[in-house]
């Protein structure tokens, strides 16, 4: 059984390392003060691509304590339920056969430990992006942001005792 799932990361890696684009690099055009031709005008360099927003930037967008618990609701029991539970307490249909089980939503002991941001990214991005049970499904791909922040909305409303923000 091994040596089965030793060849077939093999064949993967050899698979993956003979792919590619398929496409020859091109050579590198001149800019800034570079020029094509002596003689020729200098191309200005074109602008930098800006990078990709960190998770924490990106989480911004709604913001923390932006969400609806209402809309939230009806989100957390079409993608959370089935494992978490119709009332958050890690006790829905799938849950039985997960290892780790799920996080009780309802535990206010445990949840009001957690920052806004933190849920967000879990429900977002799934477990594994927060060193959790890759088991927690990444939800970023069927939720937007803003559905995402009406579903942390939602957990902060189910947990008991209820969660009160810091400062408030």
């Amino acid at each position: 059984m091994r040596v089965i799932g030793t060849l077939v990361c093999m064949g993967a890696l050899a698979a993956a390392l003979a792919c590619g684009s398929g496409e020859e690099s091109a050579p590198a055009q001149p800019t800034g003060s570079q020029s094509a031709a002596p003689g020729a005008p200098a191309e200005p360099a074109a602008p930098a691509a800006e990078p990709e927003p960190a998770p924490a930037q990106q989480a911004a967008a709604g913001g923390p304590g932006s969400g609806d618990a209402a809309e939230g609701a009806a989100h957390y029991k079409m993608y959370c339920a089935t494992c978490h539970g119709e009332t958050g307490c890690g006790d829905g249909p799938l849950s039985a056969g997960l290892d780790p089980k799920p996080v009780k939503h309802c535990d206010g002991n445990y949840m009001n430990t957690l920052s806004d941001e933190y849920l967000f990214q879990v429900v977002k991005e799934g477990g594994a992006a927060v060193g959790k049970s890759p088991l927690m499904a990444a939800w970023g791909g069927s939720l937007s942001d803003e559905q995402i922040w009406d579903v942390v909305a939602y957990m902060r409303s189910i947990a008991d005792p209820p969660y009160r923000a810091k400062g408030g």
